[in-house]
């Protein structure tokens, strides 16, 4: 007697959206020192101007593949602090965050520096908004 048997695979497949790719970058790169913002252009400034609450994935653009991601972030960083430092840093932070949260590989990184503040300059926004 001949038995039929059928192996059933089971077909998976883990996906993220970009929104989630982007926080992860987000939230990780403002835990670097010296990061004081992740900024979008002058179009994304005004809206949050009319929106309340902080988007953690405003400055960044990311393009999620399969199996790995390409950032942009644009960033304002703190008067007299080390650029490449902070950019090296930010870069590997956010590369094992990727890695570690989604098993992604991050193929291509781009930090663009748009501003510099003071710790006078931040402390003065900081006043006018409350």
């Amino acid at each position: 007697m001949a038995m039929n048997t059928t192996s059933e695979q089971l077909k998976t497949k883990l996906t993220f959206d970009d929104q989630v790719i982007k926080k992860i970058a987000g939230i990780t790169a403002n835990q670097v020192e010296g990061v004081i913002s992740l900024d979008g252009n002058v179009f994304s400034e005004l809206t949050d101007r009319f929106t309340p609450g902080s988007d953690t994935t405003k400055g960044i653009d990311a393009d999620v593949g399969e199996q790995q991601v390409s950032l942009k972030l644009d960033a304002t960083i703190e008067y007299g602090k080390n650029a490449t430092q902070i950019f090296k840093e930010v870069l590997a932070k956010v590369k094992q965050a990727l890695k570690e949260m989604t098993g992604l590989t991050l193929v291509e990184f781009e930090l663009h520096i748009n501003d510099v503040k003071t710790k006078a300059e931040l402390k003065d926004e900081n006043n006018s908004k409350e």
